[in-house]
Parts: C-alpha cells; structure tokens; sequence
C-alpha cells in the first residue's frame, strides 16, 4: 500500500497536483482540484506554491493513514506521528458546510493555545484528556456568552472525526470530564410596534430595507435570504420553500406560509432563476441595518440574526404555539425554540409593569 503526491503539468503553465494510490493491487488517482500550483513569475506565487505543496503533502500523509488505520483497525505508528493542527487543517479544508468559517475559527483557537503551551507540534500520539481539558479553560478565558462551548462542540466534532479515522485508538472525549460551560447573552428584538417603525423610516438602500422586513415577517436567515430565488416563491398558494443541508449528502426542504405583508414586500416576481433580493455582503448589509435602527431611534443592537429572533419571539407573544414555531423556524428539536419562549415572558412581564399604580 503506498499513496503518492504527483505534479502534473498543465498547458496553461499551472501545475496540478494528485494522489496516485496503491492498494491491494489496485491504482487509483485523487486530483486535488483545490491544490493548482501558479507558474512562478514572482517570490509571492513561489511562497504560495511552497504552501499548497505542503497542504498536498499533509493530505497524502492523511489518506495513507486513512488507508492503514482501515487495515489494521487501530491506530497506526504513522498517525501518532502525525500533528494534529496540520490533520485539523486538512478536514476544515474539505468542509462543506455553511459553519465552515466557525470550524477554521476553532482550529486557530487551538493553534494559538497549543503556542501558549509550547506544544504546537503536539501529534495525536501526544494527546490528552486534560490537555483537552485546558483547552477549555482556555476557550472560556477568550469567550463570552455561548462562544466557548459553540467552539469546544465543533472542536469535538472534529476530534470525534479523527477517531473514526482511526487516528486514535479510543475517543479521547471520554476521557474529559469538564464541559464548556456558557449561557447565551441576551439578544434585543423588534417589537411589532418597532417593526412598524421602520418600515416607515427611510434608509439607504431599498433593497436591504426590503429584505428585512420581509425575515421578520418569515423567520428567514441571511443565508436563505441571500440565495433565495423567485421560483422559490409559490404565489398562487403564498408559500415560499427553503432547502437547507444538515448533513454534506442530505438536503431537507421546507415550507413556509406568507402572510399579506410578505407578499406585498416581494412586489411582481422576477426571472425564475433569478434572485428575490440584491443584496451586499452581510457586512455591509448590517452595516446599513445598524444605520436604519439608529435612524428610526430604536435604541436596541439589532443585527441580522436578531431579525430572526424577533420572528420567533413575536410569534410566541402572540400565543402561536411553541411547536408550531419550531417548525416555521425550521428548528431541528423545540429545545432550540425555548429562548423565544423565555424571551415573550419578559415581553409581557414588561407590559403588565407598565399598569402598576401607587395604593
């Protein structure tokens, strides 16, 4: 068995790099489509070649342990070498979902705390529970809110990972007796009252202001509203569908109803392949929103998520049931739909304050 790093010359002077794999008897060829060397005109494209050749050279290293861990159904002298930031950065490499940035996230969090242990090169023969352990203590040093323990259960995805790779000979997780601990910060909401309020103020974009009114009356993320395309919508039943990726090869679709406000911020639909909304970057979209709040003197922290939020929230207020909410928020369990449950209670506690009187 042997899994080899290849260069292929292309005709544009680019060079492509491949795996050639020997197993069993068998040859088979992985090109790495990410991995394209430049042609070498300058020091920044050598620099640049130097690094995709060593990402090329980890991830031969990572399929030939691949290979002898499901051969030998162990661990293998090779994977105990192997570093386990260097591994890490291979899998976040070949993530395909939308918390990719999350997963790089954890992965330089890590990277930092094993430089402040002196352990950069720490391989998963080195691996310990309390290491791990101090890794947390680390996380929640450098996280407030649910920050640390979001960034530990992607940390374990990964290490769970590994395991089934069998880089390690047990789940090392088992071992850990700490949890991350954190409690979601409060997130402010709109009010109908202050939605209404900026649907009447002016901003400087008629497209972010659109898209916005329109995820709080649907519940909708940045995410389904930047991709969201007309033939999405259903008119003729005031349904729209979203598709969402839980998993890399399983797609679930759902549907969500439209009230007369939401079609009336749709206006006359478009090309069916064409997208409902034209939107900037999320950043300059909250940009914008943060503007538009502060114009209509709303004195609340409102990002784009917190659009979500007050959907939900206001939907509990308005006494539409906790099971029903999860679904229209496309909620995988009602645990996660609780937050808006505790967050309408203190909407109302705060109404009935506003009738006490003296005696």
């Amino acid at each position: 068995m042997s899994v080899t790093l290849r260069k292929r010359k292309n005709a544009n002077g680019t060079t492509s790099l491949r795996l050639d794999i020997y197993k069993d008897g068998k040859h088979t060829i992985e090109t790495l489509k990410h991995l394209q060397l430049a042609k070498p005109s300058n020091l920044s494209d050598r620099e640049s070649n130097k690094e995709l050749l060593q990402q090329g050279e980890a991830i031969r290293l990572t399929r030939a342990i691949e290979l002898e861990g499901n051969n030998y159904n162990m661990d293998s002298d090779a994977a105990k070498k192997t570093i386990i930031t260097v591994w890490m950065q291979t899998y976040v490499d070949a993530y395909t979902k939308k918390d990719k940035r999350n997963m790089q996230g954890v992965l330089n969090r890590f990277s930092a705390f094993l430089v402040l242990e002196k352990k950069s090169g720490l391989t998963f023969g080195n691996l310990t529970a309390l290491l791990i352990e101090d890794f947390i203590d680390y996380l929640q040093s450098k996280s407030t809110g649910e920050g640390a323990k979001s960034y530990f259960n992607r940390f374990k995805k990964m290490i769970k990972n590994a395991y089934r790779k069998r880089f390690l000979k047990s789940n090392i997780l088992d071992e850990v007796e700490r949890k991350a601990k954190g409690k979601a910060n409060k997130k402010d909401i709109l009010t109908l009252a202050e939605i209404a309020t900026l649907a009447a103020t002016l901003t400087e974009s008629s497209e972010v202001k659109r898209a916005a009114l329109f995820s709080t009356v649907t519940g909708l993320a940045w995410v389904d509203i930047k991709q969201l395309k007309w033939d999405k919508i259903k008119f003729d039943s005031s349904q729209l569908e979203i598709v969402r990726s839980k998993l890399k090869d399983e797609n679930n679709s759902y549907t969500i109803p439209l009230n007369k406000t939401a079609i009336k911020l749709l206006g006359e639909a478009g090309l069916p392949g064409g997208k409902v909304f034209n939107l900037p970057t999320a950043n300059g979209a909250n940009k914008t929103l943060k503007a538009w709040v502060e114009r209509a003197k709303i004195k609340k922290k409102i990002t784009w998520h917190n659009l979500r939020h007050s959907y939900g929230t206001n939907l509990i207020f308005n006494d539409v049931d906790i099971l029903t909410t999860s679904k229209l928020l496309m909620h995988s369990s009602t645990a996660q739909t609780m937050r808006y449950v505790q967050a309408a209670e203190e909407m109302k506690q705060k109404g009935t304050d506003k009738l006490n009187f003296d005696l």
